[in-house]
């Protein structure tokens, strides 16, 4: 997709949303890696840890993944962790481990993964504000689209959070996480587009090896409710959100970060015999 630059977005109405104060310009990138497993989790952690040092500006990272099964640190301590990572490959999916909170997650070929990497010299302090900024902008993007899309946890639903975009209030169709570390923040996450039959088929038995209660009519795609929808239309409403709130362009992975992401990769894959 032939993404523009974009002019700076109006900061006007929206002076709570403090993160404004911090930092206005983003880089749109858009390479991804979907046949490497855990590379762009690795490259998301590559690009984070640019940000904390100074070496890059902030960064909002918006590209189709492949089948992923990311799982959070709270799956990794869970007894059933290693049947869970074997339930994801024989389902075809690579189980990593993800960047930010949260438990397993699915990622796939029509699913758009996000994350949006900001410096700030005091990151716990703008956490709600994140979650605000990022869920609004996905809600207007999902409206623009024609989409009931409502901000909030669903009874029942996997890796739930108050901050999950749902489409009227039956199916959660986005979900999103933080990462904080010294001088920055790492907000990421995965928007469902299409196929929300595969989130299904894989959590019901990974969720089961980690003891994890939930009901599975609670996943779906934003296509379940708006047939037609595919990867592209939903990316550029998302763009075009962002754009309305900051001033964003486009550029491309500095090499410098894929050969980190790269020396890093074991680190993201599951420590399991």
């Amino acid at each position: 997709m032939d993404v523009p630059n974009f002019p700076t977005g109006s900061a006007e109405g929206h002076s709570p949303l403090f993160i404004l104060q911090i930092v206005t310009h983003f880089t749109l990138i858009e390479e991804a890696f979907p046949g490497l497993g855990a590379m762009d989790v690795a490259v998301s952690h590559s690009i984070l840890s640019a940000v904390a040092r100074g070496e890059m500006d902030g960064v909002f990272r918006l590209h189709v993944p492949g089948p992923i099964l990311a799982f959070g640190r709270a799956d990794r301590m869970t007894p059933g962790y290693v049947h869970a990572v074997r339930a994801a490959g024989a389902n075809g999916f690579t189980a990593v481990e993800r960047l930010a909170g949260g438990r397993a997650a699915v990622f796939h070929e029509s699913t758009l993964a996000f994350s949006w990497a900001i410096p700030d010299p005091e990151p716990p302090a703008r956490t709600i504000h994140r979650f605000e900024i990022i869920s609004s902008l996905m809600q207007q993007a999902f409206q623009s689209l024609g989409v009931d899309a409502r901000i909030g946890e669903l009874p029942g639903e996997y890796c739930p959070g108050r901050w999950s975009i749902n489409v009227g209030g039956r199916a959660k169709v986005m979900g999103v996480g933080q990462r904080l570390v010294r001088g920055a923040a790492h907000v990421g996450g995965v928007v469902v587009v299409d196929d929300g039959h595969r989130i299904r088929d894989v959590l019901v038995p990974v969720y089961r090896s980690l003891g994890l209660d939930w009901d599975p009519r609670t996943a779906g795609s934003l296509a379940d409710r708006s047939p037609g929808l595919g990867n592209d239309e939903v990316s550029t409403a998302i763009i075009e959100a962002f754009a309305s709130r900051f001033s964003l362009e486009r550029g491309a992975l500095p090499s410098t970060i894929i050969d980190e992401a790269r020396s890093n990769l074991a680190d993201h894959l599951p420590k399991v015999a």
